[in-house]
């Protein structure tokens, strides 16, 4: 079947043009806390482990906590939002995460820290997939689409370095706590705005029942594989615990596709992602974030352990990226998005990408910022920026409205497993080309400072180790692209379906626009 969401040709403007645009400065707002949570924690982490006297064994839990509840349940909160309705799903989960805030810069105890970061990826996962699909179903027209998924694509791209730049101004001059609290207000404003602002379009909701069994095995099944994935970068791909995850995962998950193939009203329709469209864009962000996560993460020890930056400083050092993210998202993409086919934004922006991550490849210890770690950083913003914003917009375009916010949980889930793996993976591979460097250098190093260039060099050298793996998993992602993608420009008459262009229009199910 082949559904589009345009509006018909010559239609008038719909009213409300005004609050729709002021509900998006709030969807962003949001939509910019949750991102920047992923990141701005872990710049605090050593702080609050101090404090709260958590152990190096248990430390871990801040991150993977939140990691599991947020994964584990956004199928969930993508479906509770059709059913309950965006808006409301969208401010509920505001407030939540607002008490879960709260709760963590209040922490006493290390329990008490992954009960609130676990709350935080509870309410993180009906928020997130509420404020895709909101979007999705006020911005119809082809154009303002384009400039709203613009904005949004350049938030959810770059709120990671923004993390990282506000967690280490929170953790130098004032308190890891702030680092929770910071979101009280942003949670609080994007609340009130929503609660006033926001005119969900009328019809669409899903007005089945709650798919229970697919509830359950969605959520285990994903909490499985994102802590298997966790799992592996702290005690190896070959514990058993590990293997275990692995194994009761894939068994959870070819479960849930049986069960929701013959369920009348299931969690995850297969329409959503069997459309080639879809499953090319949800295949593609995941690896996409596979290494966007991973160099995350060894540029961030590169910059403080290799070459000495503070928290803040560092947390500057990636602005370039935040800069190209934002121009190939609102100037590049948003401008080209209804003129040409998402494929040749997708494609080409995820090989800029790819070759931002191959000038790293050439990282060394004295290496000059300006000279590489700059461009690559622009490119890199550029790139993923470019790709970004209409795989947003294409993985929500065509889809029936009741489907909007389980279409929008996919792209939240592929991007969230995407990061568990891209962590750990990428991580496993520095590591393992850092221990055999050092293991064949550090018999010639006969003092200290010898010794201890030798630990560096071989830091470095696992890094560019596995950015390498890096550059090819975003070759794969632009090859991904090309093959599947097929969709022609946003105002064309049709999105191609998964049976190719053109084919099934007599099924075409056109969404009209609807008056705020």
């Amino acid at each position: 079947m082949s559904e589009t969401l345009s509006k018909a040709p010559g239609a008038p403007a719909p009213s409300g043009d005004a609050n729709r645009w002021k509900a998006l400065v709030f969807i962003a707002l949001a939509q910019l806390m949750v991102v920047l949570d992923a990141t701005i924690v872990n710049i605090a982490l050593p702080s609050a482990q101090q404090d709260l006297g958590i152990s190096d064994g248990n430390r871990q839990w801040v991150v993977t906590a939140y990691a599991l509840a947020f994964g584990g349940l956004l199928l969930f909160g993508g479906r509770i939002a059709d059913l309950w309705g965006r808006k409301r799903a969208f401010v509920v989960g505001l407030v939540g995460f607002a008490a879960a805030s709260a709760l963590g810069g209040a922490a006493t105890t290390g329990a008490m820290m992954f009960g609130a970061r676990a709350l935080q990826g509870a309410f993180g996962a009906l928020l997130a997939p509420a404020a895709l699909s909101l979007l999705a179903v006020m911005f119809t027209d082809a154009k303002e689409r384009a400039k709203a998924f613009g904005i949004y694509g350049a938030i959810a791209g770059g709120g990671g370095a923004v993390g990282l730049i506000l967690g280490g101004f929170l953790t130098e001059y004032l308190d890891w706590r702030w680092t929770f609290f910071v979101n009280i207000p942003f949670a609080v404003i994007a609340a009130a705005g929503a609660y006033f602002v926001i005119r969900e379009p009328k019809g669409g909701r899903n007005r089945s029942s709650l798919d229970i069994p697919g509830v359950v095995l969605s959520t285990l099944g994903l909490v499985a594989l994102v802590y298997g994935f966790t799992r592996a970068e702290s005690d190896g791909w070959s514990d058993s615990v590990t293997i275990g995850m692995f194994i009761a995962s894939a068994v959870l998950l070819l479960t849930f596709v049986l069960v929701e193939s013959r369920v009348r009203a299931p969690l995850l329709p297969l329409r959503v992602v069997t459309d080639r469209n879809r499953g090319g864009i949800y295949l593609s962000l995941g690896l996409a974030i596979i290494a966007m996560f991973g160099l995350f993460l060894f540029l961030t020890y590169y910059l403080q352990v290799v070459k000495g930056y503070s928290p803040v400083k560092t947390g500057f050092a990636f602005l370039p990226m935040i800069a190209g993210m934002i121009a190939g998202s609102t100037q590049i993409g948003a401008r080209l998005m209804t003129r040409v086919p998402a494929r040749l934004l997708m494609g080409p922006g995820f090989l800029v990408a790819a070759l931002g991550m191959l000038l790293l490849t050439r990282l060394e210890i004295g290496s000059s910022y300006a000279a590489l770690l700059l461009p690559a950083m622009l490119l890199l913003g550029l790139g993923m920026g470019t790709a970004f914003m209409p795989a947003m917009s294409l993985a929500t375009t065509g889809v029936e409205p009741r489907d909007a916010g389980v279409a929008s949980a996919m792209v939240n889930t592929s991007q969230q497993v995407g990061g568990a793996i891209g962590t750990a993976l990428l991580n496993t591979i520095a590591a393992s080309a850092t221990t055999s460097y050092i293991k064949d250098h550090i018999a010639s190093a006969a003092t200290r400072p010898q010794q201890q260039l030798v630990q560096l060099e071989g830091m470095v050298h696992g890094y560019t180790n596995a950015i390498w793996f890096a550059v090819g998993i975003l070759v794969v992602a632009a090859a991904i692209v090309v093959t599947f993608v097929n969709a022609g420009r946003p105002d064309s008459a049709a999105v191609a379906s998964g049976n190719g262009a053109g084919e099934g229009a007599e099924d075409e199910v056109v969404v009209p626009v609807v008056a705020h």
